[in-house]
C-alpha cells in the first residue's frame, strides 16, 4: 500500500505544475546496480521505470520524475526524483539529482530515513540513451552505489 500512496502523492505534486498537463517528456528504464565495497549481498538486477517531466520547476530548470523499481533488497520501491542539469546537450549530460524512495521494512538499513522513506542524492551522467548514477553511501553496508539504465525521449 505504501507504494501506491507514494505514487499518488507524487502524481499530485507533478500535476500541480502547469507543464504536467502536457505529459512526461522522458521515460527511463532502470536495469541494475553495483554496490561498491558491499559488506553483504544485494540484488543487483533492479528493473524499474521512471517517467520524467523535463524542465518543469524552478524557472524551468528542474526535472521531476516519478516511478517504481525493484530495490536491492528484493522489494518494490516507489520513487520521486529531481534533477538539476549541470551540462546537457543532445548526446550527453551531467546532472545533480535527488530523490525520495520507499524501502518497505528496510528504512533502518540507511543512515538517514523517515520510516521507510529514504533520501537519495548523487550525480547522474548520460551518454545518448545510457545513464549511470553515482550515489554515495547511504548506510553502513556499502561505500557507494552505481545504478544504470536506458532513457528515451517521449516526443
Amino acid at each position: 500500500m505504501q507504494v501506491k500512496q507514494a505514487i499518488w502523492a507524487a502524481t499530485l505534486v507533478v500535476s500541480g505544475a502547469s507543464a504536467a498537463d502536457a505529459g512526461p517528456d522522458q521515460i527511463s528504464i532502470l536495469l541494475g546496480s553495483h554496490h561498491i565495497g558491499a559488506t553483504r549481498d544485494f540484488e543487483e538486477f533492479n528493473p524499474g521505470v521512471i517517467v520524467t517531466w523535463k524542465e518543469l520547476l524552478w524557472n524551468n530548470r528542474l526535472d521531476v520524475g516519478v516511478g517504481v523499481f525493484r530495490n536491492s533488497y528484493g522489494d518494490a520501491s516507489a520513487v520521486v526524483t529531481t534533477a538539476f542539469p549541470l551540462v546537457r546537450n543532445k548526446n550527453w549530460g551531467l546532472d545533480v539529482f535527488a530523490a525520495l524512495a520507499t524501502y518497505p521494512g528496510e528504512g533502518d538499513q540507511f543512515s538517514h530515513s523517515i520510516g521507510d522513506v529514504v533520501p537519495i542524492a548523487g550525480l547522474q551522467a548520460r551518454y545518448r540513451n545510457v545513464f549511470v548514477q553515482a550515489i554515495p553511501s547511504g548506510g553502513s553496508s556499502v561505500d557507494a552505489t552505481l545504478t544504470y539504465g536506458l532513457t528515451f525521449a517521449l516526443e
